[in-house]
């Protein structure tokens, strides 16, 4: 490598001075304006708290209502298909509104 390539790499003194006041002036600046970050970190918290109402009513009420729906749907199809099983007995709903009715309101009862 040439002398002349090795230098363009080295800053000099006069370089690093200037460089120190240039920092110094953009570190006087403002980042930004606090009324601004203020109603930032408002919304910001009540987009986080409304997103916490939103879990806990999904995690204390929907999901277990849910749940209970149909893990109770499941539980009936299965007895239904293990009874069957054991004894072939035909089995008819013959009202499925009312089946569905009457699972919801059993269901919504015990909670």
């Amino acid at each position: 490598m040439s002398a002349s390539s090795e230098s363009s790499f080295i800053m000099p003194s006069q370089q690093l001075i200037d460089s120190d006041v240039d920092d110094d002036d953009l570190d006087s600046l403002p980042s930004e304006t606090t009324e601004d970050s203020s109603h930032y970190s408002d919304a910001e918290r009540e987009w986080r708290e409304s997103l916490q109402q939103i879990e806990l009513l999904l995690t204390m009420i929907l999901i277990p209502y849910v749940g209970k729906y149909f893990g109770r749907k499941c539980a009936y199809w299965g007895w239904a298909k293990y009874m069957e099983w054991q004894y072939p007995v035909e089995i008819k709903v013959t009202s499925p509104g009312m089946f569905r009715a009457a699972g919801m309101v059993e269901a919504a009862a015990t909670l």
